[in-house]
C-alpha cells in the first residue's frame, strides 16, 4: 500500500512539473506583445562604464539586457512588427524568431519613435553590407522620414530600397490587419533630428500605450494620468529612477524619474496602477537589478516592471 501511495505522489509531481513547463513555453494564440529589450539607448552594460552597475554584467553575462524595443506578433496571420530598431537588432531578431512559426520570417514592418541612437540605428543591418533587405516598410513621422532620406548612411537604405519609408501622421491610425491597428501620438522630447512619438497599439479587445522616451510629464499637453485610465497597458519611460542618479546635470536629459511618476500616479486606482509597466532603463537604474530595493518599491506601490522576454497578451 505504501508503494502505491509513493508512486501516486511521484506521478502527481511529474505531471505538475511537466504541466508548468508546458505552460511556460506556450505562447498566446491571439495577438500579443513580446518585450525584446528594456534598457536605455546604450544598452546594459553601457560602453565605458566601470561602475558596479555594469561590472555585475561583466561578472555574470545573464544580467545583460537589450535596448528597449517591443514586437507585436499576430500568430493568426503569422505577421509581426517591431517598435524601435535598436543597436541590438541582430540579437533581438534572433530572440523574436523563437516566437515565429517560421524562424526566417522578417518583420512585416518597423515602427520608429525618433532619431536618438537606441531607436533607429539598427536599421543599418538591413543594408547590403548585412541583410540586403528588400522593401522593408519603415513607419516614421515626416521629419524622421526626411532625416533618413537625406542623411547617409540611412539614405542608401532608401535608395537601394532596403527600406521603404511609410509616412505617419500624428493621431492618424494605421490598420495592420483586421485584428490590429497602430496610432502614433506626438510627445515632447529633445528633437534635434526628428519629432518624437509614442504609439497606441489597438487589438480587438485591448489598447496599449507605448511611450519609451519623453521629457517631463508636465511638458506634455496630454494628461498621462488620464491616458492610463483609458488604456489597458501603459509601457512608460523610466530612464532614471531618481534625481542624482548620474554625474551630470540631469536637466540636460529631462526624463520623468520613476519616483516622480509614482508620486504622480499615486491616486490612481489599484487597477489602473497595475496597467503601468516601466521600461527603458538607463544602466544606472536599479530597476535593472532583480530583487533590488527599487524594484521592491515599484511593486509595493502597485506598478510593474517590463522584463525582457515578457509576453503581454492583447
Amino acid at each position: 500500500m505504501k508503494n502505491v501511495i509513493y508512486f501516486f505522489v511521484i506521478g502527481l509531481l511529474f505531471f505538475s512539473c511537466n504541466s508548468q513547463k508546458e505552460g511556460e513555453n506556450s505562447t498566446p494564440k491571439s495577438p500579443y506583445l513580446f518585450v525584446l529589450g528594456n534598457a536605455q539607448d546604450a544598452g546594459y552594460p553601457q560602453a565605458g562604464c566601470g561602475k558596479d552597475c555594469c561590472e555585475r554584467v561583466y561578472k555574470d553575462a545573464s544580467n545583460a539586457r537589450f535596448v528597449s524595443s517591443i514586437a507585436l506578433i499576430d500568430p493568426v496571420s503569422n505577421e509581426n512588427w517591431i517598435f524601435d530598431v535598436t543597436p541590438d537588432f541582430p540579437k533581438q531578431l534572433k530572440l523574436l524568431s523563437t516566437h515565429l512559426k517560421d524562424s526566417k520570417n522578417l518583420p512585416n514592418g518597423l515602427f520608429l519613435t525618433h532619431a536618438h541612437i537606441g531607436h533607429y540605428t539598427g536599421l543599418i543591418h538591413l543594408g547590403r553590407e548585412v541583410m540586403g533587405a528588400k522593401n522593408m516598410p519603415a513607419y516614421a513621422m515626416p521629419k524622421m522620414n526626411s532625416f533618413l532620406r537625406t542623411n547617409g548612411p540611412w539614405s542608401q537604405l532608401v535608395d537601394l530600397k532596403n527600406i521603404v519609408l511609410r509616412e505617419l501622421k500624428k493621431d492618424s491610425t494605421i490598420v495592420l490587419n483586421k485584428r490590429i491597428s497602430v496610432t502614433p501620438i506626438q510627445v515632447p522630447h529633445r528633437d534635434e533630428f526628428s519629432e518624437t512619438v509614442g504609439y497606441v497599439i489597438h487589438s480587438n479587445s485591448k489598447k496599449v500605450l507605448f511611450v519609451p522616451d519623453i521629457d517631463k510629464w508636465s511638458k506634455w499637453e496630454t494628461s498621462i494620468v488620464d491616458y492610463i485610465k483609458v488604456v489597458d497597458i501603459a509601457l512608460l519611460d523610466a530612464t532614471f529612477f531618481k534625481q542624482g542618479e548620474i554625474n551630470r546635470d540631469m536637466s540636460e536629459v529631462p526624463h520623468p524619474f520613476v519616483t516622480e511618476s509614482m508620486a504622480l500616479f499615486q491616486n490612481l486606482s489599484e487597477e489602473d496602477k497595475n496597467k503601468v509597466h516601466f521600461i527603458h532603463f538607463n544602466h544606472t537604474n536599479p530597476l535593472l537589478i532583480d530583487g533590488s530595493e527599487a524594484q521592491h518599491q515599484v511593486l509595493k506601490n502597485g506598478f510593474k516592471i517590463a522584463k525582457q522576454e515578457m509576453i503581454i497578451e492583447l
